[in-house]
């Protein structure tokens, strides 16, 4: 059965070329023109991905992310934005989207986007059942879950692919470009920003202390490092 995407966006023109191209890339498409729309059809039926404009009629983009976050709907958001504003791609982050695209973009790219997204969704369930314990984390990839000190915690998606990539790496240094092409599966260089803000929503959920952590290790100048604060 063809994967399903969900198309947000309030511009017709955005509509028809996004339409196109990704059905004729094989996948099947909804489309809703408001956010208010998009949240009952997100929270109603079942989508392999949203496409998610961030300017919206009725309720915008960045809120209806937030929403559907909030209620536990973990589908994979690609965030489309027309403004090339760093705090617009941040705050689409923050608030849950796995991805970002700024327009004008070029019909190549959003499928390039889309295929690396579910190709890494497709991944993670591929998993067998295992858990990894480093310090207090301990990790079930299989599930997506996460505790520290028996004490559940809440992740993204994406951000849990990021934790589950830097576990299974530690003590490497891995810079900002190679969590970009092995995390986010892109093949050239890209906004190592994206990569900055996940790494700064994992240290407030599993860091002690963000201002001195002791599992995500900044190497300056190179990248990050994953350390057991339990062999330091």
């Amino acid at each position: 059965m063809k994967q399903k995407i969900l198309i947000v966006d309030d511009e017709e023109p955005i509509v028809t070329l996004l339409t196109f191209n990704i059905q004729r890339a094989g996948y099947m498409t909804e489309v809703s023109y408001n956010g208010k729309d998009a949240i009952n059809k997100a929270m109603s039926h079942d989508f392999h991905l949203i496409i998610l404009d961030l300017m919206l009629p009725e309720i915008n983009g960045m809120e209806v992310c937030r929403y559907l976050r909030e209620h536990d709907v973990d589908t994979p958001i690609l965030m489309l934005t027309a403004k090339d504003n760093e705090m617009d791609k941040v705050k689409g982050l923050e608030v849950g989207a796995d991805d970002y695209l700024t327009k004008p973009f070029s019909p190549k790219e959003v499928i390039a986007r889309i295929n690396a997204i579910l190709r890494r969704v497709e991944l993670s369930r591929t998993l067998e059942h295992t858990k990894i314990k480093i310090g207090d984390l301990v990790i079930y990839p299989d599930s997506n879950e996460v505790t520290i000190q028996h004490q559940k915690l809440t992740f993204t998606r994406k951000e849990f692919e990021l934790l589950l990539y830097l576990v299974t790496h530690k003590g490497k240094v891995l810079s900002r470009n190679q969590l970009l092409k092995d995390v986010w599966d892109y093949d050239f260089v890209g906004d190592t920003r994206i990569v900055d803000v996940h790494i700064g929503r994992l240290r407030e959920k599993i860091e002690p202390s963000t201002k001195k952590p002791t599992y995500i290790i900044t190497i300056r100048g190179l990248g990050y490092k994953m350390e057991d604060p339990e062999k330091i």
